[in-house]
């Protein structure tokens, strides 16, 4: 029998105590969701959900009222072409609006910034009250993906080396307007927001993307800033980033993060053991589950055998929240995916 809603289960994890069961979170691609849904004969993901036990939080967002955009084009003047694939499509940027400036002047000359008046944040109340059996997520940053949009990931890379000056003048833009849109935020739903994303994608197969200099130089001070600000919220601070990350995380935190997400377990130097033993007494873990081979070349039992594994070393003591490394992709056998959230309920269960 459940005793909890979703999110008084993750509440529960992150205060350090014990659930009536080890919550869950699925990350998807749409084509991922559709693929489950004939598999279960289910008309809605909310049907899935409550079927799998998935305890997903539900973000809140202020609606756009801003000046109008072109089609395909970002609030920040970054344009997308829809690229098709085998299974699915996804957005790709294809033009980078600073792609050609060579100065700090050149960009204040040229550019407009976006702005947190481009919001309108009356309805958040509305959107909250409608979940209140699930962790609320809202506000939050990720600059640097934004930035390399901007410049162009080439380009945006080596400005970190060659054009410094740029680099810092863009992120502190960026960071001042995701700070300033978070604040609002929380503002119109003082005490309700229970998530906040403060992430960076840092990660490669084998190391980091960028160095850990690198990192301390122009991501953290701000990073750490957006933390104290969720933090004063009531909010606990969710930091994603893909791959072999270990060498930042007593960076990320001293600054501030409270839940790790997604635990690439098959990167170099993220070891489940390695992690629960030096970072699972300061952190809740959040993934896990690969979907690089197991959800997509595994069997039934490769999965079934893998949240065992999760749950006996993530899950020891707590502090571990059981979801896929990233967004399950079409080419993952529903029958895969079932069969994750059928054994974490029955392993989440029962111990």
């Amino acid at each position: 029998m459940e005793t909890m809603t979703s999110k008084e289960r993750w509440l529960a994890v992150l205060a350090g105590e014990r659930p009536d069961r080890m919550p869950t979170d699925i990350w998807a691609t749409q084509e991922a969701i559709v693929k489950l849904l004939g598999y279960l004969k289910l008309s809605s993901p909310e049907d899935a959900y409550r079927q799998l036990h998935i305890d997903n939080p539900v973000s809140v967002e202020p609606r756009y009222v801003g000046p109008p955009l072109p089609k395909g084009q970002d609030v920040y003047g970054c344009r997308f072409k829809r690229i098709e694939y085998e299974g699915g499509v996804y957005d790709e940027c294809v033009s980078h609006p600073l792609a050609d400036c060579n100065s700090v002047a050149e960009i204040e000359a040229t550019y407009t910034w976006p702005t947190a008046d481009w919001y309108d944040y009356s309805s958040l109340p509305d959107m909250v009250e409608r979940s209140p059996e699930h962790p609320i997520m809202g506000g939050g940053s990720e600059p640097f993906l934004t930035y390399k949009e901007l410049r162009g990931y080439q380009q945006a890379y080596m400005d970190l080396a060659l054009n410094p000056d740029i680099v810092h003048y863009c992120l502190d833009r960026l960071f001042e307007f995701c700070y300033e849109k978070t604040s609002r935020i929380y503002e119109q739903v003082p005490g309700k927001i229970d998530l906040t994303f403060v992430s960076e994608d840092l990660g490669s197969q084998e190391g980091l993307l960028i160095s850990r200099e690198h990192v301390l130089e122009f991501l953290l001070p701000h990073m750490r800033r957006m933390m104290e600000l969720a933090h004063q919220a009531g909010a606990y601070v969710f930091h994603h980033s893909d791959g072999a990350v270990s060498e930042v995380i007593p960076d990320m935190i001293e600054a501030g993060i409270d839940i790790l997400n997604p635990i690439q377990w098959r990167c170099k130097g993220m070891d489940r053991e390695m992690l629960k033993a030096r970072f699972g007494d300061r952190l809740v873990f959040h993934g896990a589950m690969d979907n690089q081979e197991t959800l997509v070349f595994g069997d039934v039992e490769d999965v079934r055998r893998e949240v065992a594994e999760n749950i006996r070393i993530l899950g020891e003591g707590g502090g571990y929240i059981l979801a896929p490394c990233h967004n399950i992709q079409a080419v993952s056998p529903p029958e895969n995916i079932v069969a994750m959230y059928e054994e974490a309920y029955r392993l989440g269960s029962s111990g």
